[in-house]
C-alpha cells in the first residue's frame, strides 16, 4: 500500500501541477514563489504601520515583476498541494475509467449497441477540433540526435484542423559518428486506460486507413506499430507512402491495410508479414524527402474504412526461404 500510496501522489503531481517543457524548474518554482509571497507579507505584521507606508507603488511594481519573472499566478489561482485531496482524485478518476472499460464490454463503446458498432462501414479515429486532440500526438525530429530540423503542431484556422509544421534540414550533426540526418514526425500516444494500462485499437472489420488532409506536394511515410511487448521488436513497423498533390483544395486518401509493408529499425524486411488490425498501438507520420526547406502538412481526420471493392488480403509475395512460418 505504500508503493501505491507514493506512485498515485507522483501521478497526479506530475498530472497536475507540472509543466510538461520543463517539470523540474516548474515544481521548484511554484515554492520559491510561495516562499517570496510569505517573506513579503511578514514584516507587514511585524513592523506595523510604518512598513505599510514604505510600501509605495514602486516595491509593488517590484513585486509584480517578480511574479511575472517567476510565471506563477494569483494567490486564488495556485493550486493547493493537498497529497490526501489528490489521492483521492486520482482514485477516484481510475476506478470511473474501469467501469467505463467494463460498461463498454456489455452496452458498447461509448454507450452504443454493440451490434451497431459491429456493423459500421466508416469510423473517425481520431479528428481535431481543440487543444485537447492535439494532446492525442507528439512530434519528433532530428534535433533529438542533433540535427536542425524543426517541426511544431497547432490548431488549424477556425479549429477544424491540425496543422503540421516547420523546416526540414539534411545537414548531419555535427558529432563524427552520423552521416545522415533530415527528419521530422508525429506520432500518436499510446491509449491508456484505468490505472495507466495500455490499450490498443481494434481495427479488425475494417480493411482501408480513411484520412482527410491537405499538403504542400510533399511524400509522407504513414507509420503503424502493433502493440506488442517484446523488446525485439519495438523497432518493427508497418509503413506505406502518402502523396500529397499541393494546393488549396483538400484531399481523401484510402490506404488499403494488406499495402502496408513490414520493416524493422527503418530497413524494408525480405519475410514480411500482414498487420494484425486487432492489436494496432500507435500511427504517425514521417517526412523525411531529403528535400530541405519548409513544409506543412494539415489534418481534418483520421479513421478506418471497410471497402467492399477491396478484396486483397495481402500484397505482397512470400516463400517458403523467406518465411517458412507461412507455408508450415
Amino acid at each position: 500500500m505504500a508503493l501505491v500510496h507514493k506512485f498515485l501522489n507522483g501521478t497526479y503531481i506530475l498530472r497536475n501541477y507540472l509543466k510538461p517543457s520543463a517539470a523540474l524548474h516548474s515544481f521548484w518554482g511554484i515554492y520559491f514563489a510561495n516562499y517570496c509571497s510569505n517573506s513579503l507579507q511578514k514584516p507587514v505584521a511585524a513592523s506595523g504601520r510604518a512598513s505599510q507606508e514604505r510600501r509605495t507603488e514602486e516595491g509593488l511594481q517590484r513585486h509584480h515583476q517578480k511574479e511575472v519573472a517567476l510565471d506563477i499566478t494569483s494567490p486564488e489561482e495556485k493550486p493547493e498541494m493537498n497529497f490526501d485531496k489528490a489521492i483521492k482524485d486520482e482514485l477516484k478518476d481510475h476506478f470511473r475509467r474501469l467501469k467505463d472499460e467494463i460498461m463498454n464490454h456489455w452496452v458498447g463503446p461509448e454507450g452504443r449497441p454493440l451490434h451497431d458498432v459491429l456493423l459500421e462501414q466508416a469510423k473517425v479515429v481520431w479528428q481535431f477540433r481543440g487543444k485537447e486532440d492535439l494532446d492525442k500526438w507528439i512530434v519528433t525530429s532530428d534535433k533529438t540526435i542533433g540535427g536542425r530540423s524543426e517541426v511544431f503542431l497547432k490548431m488549424g484556422k477556425n479549429n477544424q484542423s491540425a496543422l503540421l509544421y516547420g523546416t526540414l534540414s539534411s545537414e548531419p550533426p555535427q558529432d563524427g559518428e552520423s552521416s545522415q540526418s533530415g527528419y521530422c514526425a508525429m506520432i500518436s500516444r499510446i491509449p491508456r486506460g484505468a490505472f495507466e494500462k495500455k490499450k490498443s485499437y481494434d481495427w479488425s472489420q475494417f480493411n482501408t486507413l480513411y484520412l482527410r488532409i491537405r499538403g504542400d506536394g510533399r511524400p509522407w511515410m504513414v507509420n503503424i506499430k502493433e502493440d506488442t511487448d517484446f523488446i525485439q521488436r519495438k523497432n518493427q513497423m508497418y509503413s506505406y507512402f502518402m502523396f500529397t498533390r499541393g494546393g488549396p483544395y483538400w484531399q481523401e486518401v484510402k490506404i488499403p491495410f494488406s499495402k502496408f509493408f513490414f520493416s524493422n529499425q527503418g530497413r524494408i524486411r525480405d519475410a514480411q508479414y500482414q498487420l494484425l488490425l486487432d492489436k494496432i498501438s500507435t500511427i504517425g507520420f514521417t517526412l523525411a524527402d531529403k528535400v530541405d526547406g519548409p513544409f506543412f502538412l494539415e489534418i481534418d481526420f483520421i479513421g478506418v474504412f471497410a471497402d467492399p471493392a477491396h478484396r486483397e488480403e495481402f500484397a505482397y509475395e512470400n516463400s517458403p526461404d523467406l518465411n517458412p512460418r507461412l507455408f508450415k
